[in-house]
């Protein structure tokens, strides 16, 4: 998992297109200047596979939302069954988390996202071809666990292949595609069944591209010098940079920093929970927690049986309109996130999720009492459009920013699989009990998630640091003096 200290958090969020512009400037580092008139069309082609991954992410996060009424009467479930079948995937998702460093370090970048979209294929057939719930469940695993290492896998790899020039606006890609992917996702399943959603509609065919595109582009260089593997090492980076480059400034630094890397020894779980390590601990994980505790796992699996369940005839229209509302709002917190910086733009968010939790739950009460019935619907619409917008402009990309950037660099591996683990854990749980809690009150699990939001806000406001324009040594600096002062 050493591979994710070259995500750096400093230059994570510029603008994707002045990158472009300015990509062929020569530009000037410690006084050697760096060809940067090289070919970047082998580091585009190469993200725009890997970012194959991302997609099949969304996308399988999200299928369970347009498909539910379909897949129970079809397969005659019930509702503890498709229950069980939706959080299957985090269940899979959980454990990608736990495999996935190793499995990267092991077989490299490349090798780790051909076995993810091989997991995904083989889930996709079984969820197509299901009978029971049995083979659905398996399936739905298995995609689980190809997006759980799609979840690392995907930006480790574009943060090591892109120039620094390029990386911060091709990581944003990475959320994009994930947007893009829930929302082709919900606006197939308004058209097409639930069986052909899986096998063609957008689940098996990325895979395939995938796996075809992992055959033409070059491994990561990083990993490469890891694994002693020079020539090779210095053959990817020239492929990637462009034949006329000059590499050797940047071959030193990525084998200096290997060198230093691998010279620190490898941390365990339980040094996690030292005294100088607990805020960091506490901000990364508890970011983790209160997102999804707040709802987001059973708005993205549900969204189309809460509207139903608030009076709309189906749930085909509004899920259209979140699907076509998602992608420009995404593009807009990147926007904001560049200006805004970190905290206030997760502090909004948290409001703006707080705010869609409370109108959904007080459009339920007024349906569970008879009152104003008309203006239910679109009420219980306008709050679920209220909170996903406002997890896509912040929480969202956000907390897996931060988690990049606060932990030191000894534990950024054991700390990052932590997190990403209880991310997961949660995601399951919430989406697993999601069903029965709407069962036993339509209002109530809005306002449990309220709660949790309120939570979430004044956390964000005491505990989380701004990190943007900040260096990986001065979040260090800043974190250390508030361990020592408390």
């Amino acid at each position: 998992m050493e591979a994710c200290d070259n995500i750096q958090g400093e230059d994570e969020m510029e603008p994707l297109i002045s990158q472009l512009e300015n990509i062929t400037v020569e530009e000037e580092t410690q006084g050697k200047n760096r060809d940067h008139k090289g070919s970047i069309r082998v580091v585009l082609l190469s993200t725009a596979f890997a970012l194959c991954g991302s997609f099949i992410y969304g996308f399988c996060v999200h299928y369970t939302s347009p498909t539910e009424s379909a897949i129970r009467e079809d397969l005659n479930l019930s509702l503890p069954q498709y229950s069980v079948f939706a959080s299957m995937l985090a269940i899979g998702a959980m454990l990608g988390a736990l495999t996935c460093g190793y499995l990267t370090d092991f077989i490299g970048r490349k090798g780790a996202m051909s076995v993810s979209a091989v997991f995904c294929i083989v889930g996709w057939l079984a969820i197509c071809f299901a009978k029971g719930a049995l083979l659905l469940d398996i399936g739905r695993m298995c995609t689980g666990y190809g997006s759980g290492v799609f979840s690392y896998v995907v930006p480790v790899f574009i943060a090591e292949i892109a120039p620094k020039d390029l990386r911060g606006g091709l990581m944003t890609m990475n959320e994009l595609m994930r947007i893009v992917g829930g929302s082709i996702c919900y606006l197939l399943g308004t058209v097409v069944t639930w069986r052909i959603l899986a096998l063609a509609g957008g689940g098996l065919t990325p895979s395939f591209i995938l796996l075809l595109g992992m055959i033409v582009v070059p491994e990561s260089p990083r990993w490469l010098a890891m694994n002693g593997r020079h020539k090779e090492f210095e053959a990817a980076l020239q492929r990637l940079r462009g034949k006329d480059a000059d590499i050797s400034f940047e071959a030193a630094e990525i084998k200096e920093y290997i060198e230093t890397l691998q010279c620190m020894p490898r941390s365990r779980m339980l040094d996690l929970f030292q005294r100088r390590y607990l805020y960091s601990i506490i901000v990364g994980v508890g970011l983790m927690v209160l997102k999804q505790l707040g709802g987001i796992s059973a708005i993205n699996s549900y969204a189309s049986e809460i509207l139903i369940l608030s009076g709309f005839s189906s749930g085909n229209m509004g899920t259209i309109v979140i699907a076509c509302s998602q992608i420009p709002v995404t593009i807009l917190g990147v926007i904001l996130m560049d200006y805004s910086g970190r905290r206030p733009l997760l502090l909004v968010s948290a409001i703006g999720t707080l705010g869609g939790n409370i109108l959904m739950g007080f459009s339920f009460y007024l349906k569970d009492h008879d009152m104003l019935l008309n203006w239910v619907p679109n009420l219980v619409l306008t709050g679920i459009l209220l909170f996903l917008w406002s997890y896509t402009l912040g929480m969202a990309p956000i907390s897996w920013i931060i988690l990049t950037e606060i932990f030191p660099i000894n534990i950024k591996a054991t700390a990052g699989s932590l997190a990403t683990w209880v991310n997961w854990f949660i995601s399951w749980l919430v989406s697993y009990t999601f069903n029965f809690l709407l069962s036993w009150s339509s209002s109530g699990p809005f306002f449990l998630f309220s709660g949790i939001g309120i939570a979430t806000v004044l956390f964000v406001a005491k505990l989380v640091p701004e990190t943007k324009r900040q260096t990986l040594e001065e979040i260090q600096a800043a974190m250390n003096a508030f361990n020592a002062q408390h």
